[in-house]
């Protein structure tokens, strides 16, 4: 059983937050807290996560960082930063502090434009070095132990190149890795290098106008019609239960996966959008994810190329942050290429094109929204309960909080309560079953007057109605009679 913070804390940290987080959102972040809503509506929020520092080497023994790409969170929470234009991995502790620089100067371990980097729990370094065509392993302390080059297999085909630029490593010691160009979905390569097959590939788009093309152009025309292809996966990331989270760009549906080891997507059980629901118009049209980053919770952190935005959801997929944006200042972007999460819930983000990492630190009110959320999506929903409602308290637009109290009060079958929250939070199938439940709930209470009233329902058809309508002839028939006297004693 999981331990639950004590009321007190949940009570300072809300004081704390309704004097500290106006200032915090105003004064020290470029950009306006907002989120979602059910009715596909953005609306304000209390901003979750706040720039806090940033790591750009100039002041570390190894120098500037060079167009860096990726960031990777070691098991120890040491940083991983890779430093593609200085062709080699900065490694720093959790105080921005050098610890060593991985890629040797010449021979096997020099590395060629590398764009991704993978770290195990006893510290071997997997590194994808993209311009050589390979993945390069390196042990705890930088120095080389082997490449797997190229993998050779008919199941690639001829006209296959290999350009690694992202990946994973199981427990298997098997690699996930994306190949830039790749539209057949994750590469499966073992410790040895060998190319095992693809791994949960993306879908064709469906184009009803190509639908139509094929159907009236002729063999000749269809020949030289472009191919349909599924789209390429951007990044991936891994959690502790070894389940891949994937990122796909130039699509509006889905663009956030999470593969179960037989490679099928449990996140979206339809078509379900990530990131802005709405286009604002401009160069872009749809989103561009790059990258995502799970924690320890289940919470998927991922970053937007589009609009230089971080998207935060809960392991439902629901949208509790989004901070960011594009611009000069701090805590802004503009290029931002990677992100990860260590576990204090610092996020980094890497921001290639100003060669630096931004670290953004959550505030009391992301504290207590994840709190309340990791509860939530454990099942743990009186517990939950509290702390909702203050968050609403704080932010009255944070509508998975009413669904959620909508829960806890459902579980304790308080149903005609529930139906009130669920309304505010839209939430229509849990609405429609709270008033079934409501409907029973009411007439077992009501059962006695119910069958009362059925009794003397029964009554008044069986007996009452007859002996009116008996009445009511009787009174007629004596009208008769009587006007039937009156007639013969006007006659005599």
């Amino acid at each position: 059983m999981k331990r639950f913070l004590p009321k007190w804390i949940c009570a300072a940290a809300a004081a704390t937050m309704l004097l500290a987080i106006p200032v915090t959102s105003s004064a020290q972040t470029p950009y306006e807290g907002y989120i979602w809503n059910t009715e596909g509506q953005d609306v304000r929020s209390i901003n979750g996560y706040v720039y806090d520092s940033s790591i750009d080497g100039a002041f570390l023994p190894s120098g500037p960082l060079n167009n860096p790409e990726d960031v990777f969170i070691g098991p120890d929470d040491t940083v991983y930063i890779t430093d593609t234009g200085n062709n080699r991995i900065v490694h720093v502790d959790k105080n921005n502090e050098l610890i060593k620089v991985i890629g040797d100067t010449e021979g096997p371990g020099l590395l060629n434009g590398p764009k991704g980097t993978f770290v195990k729990e006893d510290g071997t370094v997997y590194v994808a070095d993209t311009k050589n065509q390979r993945i390069v392993l390196f042990d705890h302390n930088g120095k080389f132990i082997k490449e797997l080059p190229a993998p050779d297999s008919p199941l690639l085909g001829r006209n296959f190149t290999y350009s690694p630029s992202k990946l994973a490593v199981d427990k298997r010691d098997y690699l996930y890795v994306v190949s830039e160009g790749n539209t057949r979905g994750l590469m499966q390569i073992d410790s040895t290098g060998d190319f095992k097959g693809f791994f949960g590939s993306n879908d064709v788009p469906f184009s009803l106008t190509n639908l139509i093309v094929r159907l009236i152009a002729t063999e000749e025309q269809k020949a030289k019609l472009p191919s349909v292809q599924a789209l390429a996966f951007s990044n991936l990331a891994q959690d502790e239960d070894g389940f891949i989270y994937t990122t796909t760009l130039g699509t509006d549906f889905n663009q956030i996966k999470r593969l179960s080891p037989v490679g099928v997507d449990t996140l979206n059980h339809g078509m379900n959008k990530y990131g802005d629901l709405i286009s604002y118009g401009g160069p872009f049209e749809v989103s561009s994810f790059v990258d995502i980053s799970i924690n320890k919770d289940g919470l998927m952190t991922a970053l937007n190329l589009t609009t230089s935005r971080v998207y935060q959801y809960d392991k439902l997929g629901n949208l509790l942050f989004v901070f960011g944006g594009n611009g000069a200042q701090n805590g802004v972007f503009t290029t931002p290429s990677s992100l990860a999460e260590n576990s204090e819930g610092i996020i980094y983000v890497v921001d290639k094109a100003r060669a630096r990492v931004d670290l953004f630190r959550t505030t009391p009110f992301a504290d207590l929204v994840h709190e309340a959320s990791r509860l939530y999506v454990e099942g743990y929903y009186e517990e939950a309960r509290d702390l909702w409602e203050e968050v609403i308290q704080l932010n009255g637009n944070f509508d998975i909080a009413y669904h959620a109290i909508g829960k806890a009060l459902y579980k304790n079958e308080e149903y005609k309560e529930a139906m009130e929250y669920f309304r505010k939070a839209n939430a229509r199938e849990d609405y429609s079953e709270a008033f079934r439940q409501y409907r029973v709930e009411f007439v077992r209470d009501n059962f006695a007057w119910f069958f009362g009233g059925v009794i003397v329902l029964f009554l008044v058809i069986r007996y009452g109605i007859p002996l009116t309508n008996k009445l009511i002839r009787k009174r007629r028939l004596k009208k008769m009679e009587e006007s039937s006297l009156v007639k013969e004693e006007e006659a005599s």
